[in-house]
């Protein structure tokens, strides 16, 4: 439903005057808008970050073409198009009526003859595309608009020729899991009949209100799709034999479209003739809705007044302080304790002088702030992890976890986890567990097995164990998760006898994990560690594409940068990183499918394919210094010191832009910039400063005690961590 404008969403795009906000995703924004004739119009833009990358204009202009293709009958008749413009913006008829898995949540499920009459219509609608060699590649409940005429199928933004896999290798999102085809999901060609199992899944949808592989984790239902049959119980008898062929995994076994809309429908009578009384009522009012909407636009945010010093018991609440009794209380009184929202005033902004006329400055408060106790074993710093709707972190006692919408302590552990044995992928969480009878036992000999389980996200508990390894000692406190990815857990681990640090006599491995079947898919050695030492393998790691990016620190404290094959776990390179410190990189890997991006030093780009160095930041600007960097949307941004804020081009190393005004000239360098679709944040001092993505000024700033800086996507928040506080802050 149509949303307020938001206080710098622009006043026209084009033509159009914007009206409302109809949704806001990682890619851009659709507006509600009207010609000064009174034509309301949908207008789709690109966000800013995006626009710089030339991999997603040619993704949003391919996007133009394909809803020209579908045409006004089948999908939303395209009014205007500028995809060469600043921000890039489409413009399409507003289609009156809702989305399917709106209508079906509120309407219920469709009858058979319904749901034969909308397949058979949606067929038309891919047969049209399939016909000028486009497929959609997303098509899902959402995507599939309801009207008295017929379903208009929308949003191409990853559509493409068929047979064209150019714009596929660049990391973004290639369809809904939920939905997806075998192939799509094996990273396969997904061609016509991948779009012939999606409209399967989709009509199951309408039909029984789930999914044809149920719901999850992103793991979970790649895996469904790839090996399980799907659900068809709830399906209506005579749509189960053809609905079940269409969802075959082999492609070549499914109908074409004009196969499957012969056996759905024979196409008489009018599409609402098929329709239930309460879907055509639901439509109508969507219809007579639109009209009604008013221009509405959010003021700027205003600053409040000076906080209320704490009373003697501080009102912020406790999060694993210390001891079982405390721990206790702070878990079961955070849902009782309610945070006391201030209220705002309007206050005139100062003038700025001469040299930071761009700056408006407004102290802002946090969302939420969380006082923490430090880990159990600080020997790695704690970290905060965005899983699901949580903040995770090692605190106190061990694991807990804060909503990351209010601020609440959902649970709390007292199991004494490490921060270096817990990794998330956003979905998931899994950790190390200690096994059984292992407290007190760690000099047993043989040791104890190493476990690995999921860690459920509303209680804290640990899952039942996906993987058991008897051949390494689990109670040796330096086993380390590296990190999680598309279901497959990488970790090191010894062999041999606990002691104090790392044994003379243990034997180290790198491995990889299935966790959907427990099994090991491969080990690598890894070089042994002097007596008695705490330094831990891997100070960093990711994956991207069929790469296992890690940092490695050696045993003379240096770094190495190491890539293995993340399939077969060989070393594709090694390189050292001179100049880095090894504590300065305990931070996610900022990497892109070309390139990892290091900082903390020199920044540079070296070549994820051979180790190459591809640019250095001094050729263009030497004797400088940067902080470590982020990348985002087609863009590398690292704090300069002296300077503040400065983006790169990824391919060559060229400075783009560079903050303006002389906030930047005391911005921290420790903490990576977290980016948003229109601001940066990076911390200066004791501040958090959102720094324009447009116009490269900062804009306003928040008190903070944070050191380390996470984004939390799903909720919107730049969630922080330091000074015993986990707060969080906008991310716009």
């Amino acid at each position: 439903m149509p949303t307020p404008l938001t206080h710098d969403d622009p006043p026209a795009l084009g033509p159009f005057r914007l009206i409302a906000r109809l949704g806001s995703g990682g890619m851009g924004t659709v507006y509600l808008a009207r010609t000064t004739g009174g034509r309301t119009v949908a207008v789709k833009t690109m966000h800013a970050a995006l626009a710089a990358e030339p991999a997603a204009r040619t993704r949003f202009r391919l996007e133009v073409d394909a809803a020209r293709v579908i045409g006004g009958q089948f999908g939303a008749r395209v009014v205007d198009a500028d995809p060469l413009a600043e921000t890039p913006w489409l413009a399409t008829e507003y289609v009156l009526g809702p989305a399917l898995d709106e209508a079906v949540r509120s309407c219920g499920p469709l009858p058979e003859r319904s749901v034969r009459a909308l397949g058979a219509a949606l067929c038309s609608a891919l047969g049209q595309l399939h016909r000028s060699d486009v497929v959609h590649r997303d098509l899902k409940p959402s995507n599939v608009l309801v009207t008295a005429y017929g379903p208009k199928v929308i949003d191409f933004g990853i559509a493409r020729a068929a047979g064209d896999d150019r714009l596929t290798r660049t990391g973004s999102a290639v369809g809904t899991p939920a939905f997806m085809s075998p192939e799509q999901a094996t990273g396969q060609e997904h061609t016509s009949a991948g779009d012939v199992f999606a409209l399967a899944g989709v009509l199951l949808f309408t039909a029984t209100g789930r999914a044809p592989f149920g719901q999850g984790q992103t793991a979970d239902l790649l895996y469904r799709v790839r090996y399980q049959e799907p659900d068809l119980s709830g399906l209506p008898p005579g749509l189960v034999p053809l609905l079940g062929q269409c969802l075959d995994k082999n492609p070549h076994r499914r109908p074409t479209t004009s196969e499957l809309a012969g056996r759905l429908h024979d196409g008489s009578g009018e599409f609402a003739d098929h329709l239930p009384d309460e879907w055509l009522a639901e439509i109508a009012r969507r219809a007579a809705a639109v009209w009604r909407v008013a221009p509405q636009r959010l003021p700027a945010p205003l600053e409040p007044p000076a906080p209320t010093p704490p009373a003697s018991v501080p009102r912020r609440r406790l999060l694993f302080a210390g001891s079982a009794v405390v721990l206790g209380a702070a878990a079961a009184g955070a849902a009782a304790w309610a945070w006391s929202r201030r209220s705002t005033t309007q206050r005139k902004a100062p003038v700025a002088g001469p040299s930071n006329s761009v700056l408006p400055r407004r102290k802002l408060d946090s969302v939420w702030q969380v006082q923490v106790a430090g880990p159990p074993d600080d020997t790695v710093p704690a970290a905060p992890l965005a899983v699901g709707n949580l903040v995770t972190l090692v605190a106190g006692l061990g694991l807990g976890g804060i909503d990351a919408r209010t601020g609440k302590v959902r649970w709390a552990s007292d199991q004494m986890e490490n921060t270096w044995q817990i990794a998330a992928d956003g979905d998931r969480l899994v950790r190390m567990v200690a096994a059984e009878g292992s407290e007190n036992h760690a000099g047993k000999e043989g040791g104890f097995p190493l476990i690995l389980a999921d860690v459920d996200l509303v209680t804290g508990r640990a899952g039942d164990p996906f993987a058991q390894f008897t051949e390494y000692n689990g109670v040796i406190s330096e086993n380390q998760v590296l990190c999680l990815a598309d279901g497959v857990v990488y970790a090191a681990a010894g062999r041999g006898e606990y002691g104090t640090g790392f044994q003379a006599g243990q034997t180290w491995s790198l491995f990889a994990v299935d966790i959907s079947t427990g099994k090991r898919l491969w080990s690598a050695p890894l070089p042994a560690r002097p007596q008695g030492s705490y330094r831990l393998y891997f100070l960093s790691a990711g994956v991207v594409d069929d790469h296992l990016v890690a940092l490695q620190e050696t045993n003379d404290g240096k770094v190495r940068a190491v890539v293995r094959d993340r399939r077969t776990g060989v070393v594709r390179w090694e390189r050292p990183l001179d100049g880095v410190a090894p504590d300065r990189v305990r931070l996610p890997l900022a990497m892109d499918a070309r390139n990892l991006y290091l900082g903390a030093g020199p920044l540079r780009a070296l070549r994820l394919s051979d180790g190459d160095r591809v640019w250095d930041a001094a050729a263009q600007r030497p004797g400088r210094t940067y902080g470590p960097p982020s990348v985002k949307g087609g863009v590398v941004y690292a704090v300069e010191k002296g300077t503040g804020l400065v983006a790169f081009d990824p391919g060559d190393g060229r400075a783009q832009w560079q903050e303006k005004g002389d906030t930047g000239a005391g911005a921290d360098l420790s903490a990576a910039p977290v980016i948003g679709t229109d601001y940066a944040y990076s911390k200066r001092s004791s501040a958090l400063w959102a720094i324009d993505l447009s116009s490269h000024a900062p804009a306003h700033s928040y008190k903070t005690t944070g050191v380390r800086f996470i984004p939390h996507v799903q909720a919107g928040l730049t969630v922080s961590l330091g000074g015993k506080f986990v707060a969080a802050y906008p991310l716009k």
